[in-house]
């Protein structure tokens, strides 16, 4: 199999879709090489089916969201940040908003209108799309990239581009593949693990409050080198444990924890994080005087949904019966400490199949942050999840994705 192109795109998600309309803008001939039968199959699974593009943060605030990695990142962010990701979509026709004032969408609230637009600006370009491709591993010699091998026979080129995704949601494309085919030419990759995905707990008693969502809770890992503050955002009970933003923001580190040690993660649950001990301590003692007669557990759900109230008092040994009145002063206490923060073990995440996105992927050090080409093999760039840089919910990923496709795909066309 031959084509006459200049550079070759693997994966078409939104970090190898962008880098491939960049690239054809410039005048490059490209040619997308994708997996699976149609690209951008995961892309429109994003944000439940919605798309959430970007977010209103600040290029330094987004950067910071990132941690050390930010400064890896900001290159890319230079030339394609929130602002500009949402001209570059005014201009395929795809209008967007920000209903809540953080979070950006399309205004249908419809990731295929994003896949769509993205495949009709590559028609338009003339960007050769080759579906169900399975790539077996990319042509090196005397170190400069010369080409992939597939299933159905070699393709040549004088650049690639390398965004074939994680290991996240492997039947929606990312199967880890583009890690193998980068330690196959010499790039070292950080051991990948699911990232904002769900936990699963060892408690029982949360799988009772399955669907409760707690607003504004604080979530924080309960290790002496974990940071204190935590994360704060809405935290979902579910049948196996925990999700929400609270949770899934802290998912990858918690997996990582959980690879390396084989040890459940201690968490603490601050369901009403504006509140400490002594001030729930100092209100619970107020219900002796001024509601003797009454439930624990009743006045207890005046403050949090009443299966969840339920639960935590039997979790602080509040029987059913106990009134107010009644109430021990070392049962208050206890009560008082879970109202602050109850303390919870993650023993396992849901895993791949469930995470959006995975956390590992190739060394940053191995590649250069101002055109995203690698230090090992001249003329291979990256662009998306195959790097190591993973954020949180909220539009972080998808940013990224096509920050990172449209400098990969400018800095290969440059170069030709």
């Amino acid at each position: 199999m031959q084509l006459p192109v200049d550079l070759l795109v693997v994966g078409a998600g939104p970090a190898g879709l962008m880098a491939a309309i960049t690239a054809a803008q410039a005048g490059s001939r490209v040619a997308l090489v994708e997996r699976l039968p149609r690209p951008g199959t995961k892309l429109v699974a994003t944000g439940g089916g919605r798309c959430n593009l970007t977010n209103k943060l600040s290029k330094g605030d987004y950067l910071a969201s990132f941690g050390r990695q930010g400064k890896f990142m900001r290159p890319a962010l230079d030339r394609l940040d929130a602002p500009g990701l949402l001209a570059f979509f005014q201009s395929l026709g795809v209008k967007t908003h920000c209903a809540d004032g953080f979070h950006v969408f399309p205004v249908s609230e419809s990731a295929v209108e994003i896949r769509d637009a993205l495949l009709s600006r590559c028609r338009e370009l003339g960007i050769e799309v080759l579906p169900s491709a399975n790539v077996t591993a990319l042509k090196v010699q005397d170190g400069t990239i010369g080409g992939i091998e597939t299933a159905q026979g070699p393709l040549e080129a004088a650049r690639g581009i390398l965004a074939a995704g994680g290991c996240a949601w492997p039947a929606l494309g990312s199967n880890g593949s583009g890690f193998a085919l980068a330690q196959a030419v010499g790039h070292s990759v950080a051991s990948p693990v699911p990232a904002l995905v769900p936990l699963v707990t060892q408690q029982k008693w949360l799988r009772h409050c399955a669907g409760i969502a707690i607003p504004g809770a604080r979530v924080r890992i309960d290790l002496p080198k974990a940071s204190k503050a935590g994360i704060t955002g809405d935290l979902l009970f579910t049948h196996r444990g925990l999700s929400g933003p609270a949770a899934l923001d802290l998912s990858g580190e918690i997996a990582r924890h959980l690879a390396e040690t084989g040890k459940p993660v201690p968490l603490c649950l601050h369901l009403t994080p504006e509140t400490n001990v002594e001030a729930w301590s100092a209100a619970i003692g107020k219900w002796r005087t001024e509601h003797p007669r009454k439930l624990v557990r009743n006045l207890v759900s005046l403050h949090l949904p009443h299966s969840l109230a339920e639960a935590l008092c039997a979790e602080t040994d509040v029987g059913d019966d106990l009134r107010a009145a009644e109430l021990p002063r070392i049962t208050q206490r206890r009560l008082a400490e879970g109202l602050a923060g109850i303390r919870v073990e993650i023993v396992e995440t849901e895993g791949f199949n469930k995470a959006m996105v995975s956390a590992g992927g190739v060394a940053l050090r191995e590649v250069n942050p101002r055109t995203l080409e690698s230090h090992i093999v001249r003329g291979l760039y990256f662009a998306g999840e195959v790097l190591d840089i993973d954020g949180p919910c909220g539009g972080y990923n998808l940013q990224w994705a096509f920050s990172s496709g449209m400098l990969a795909g400018e800095s290969a066309a440059q170069s030709l």
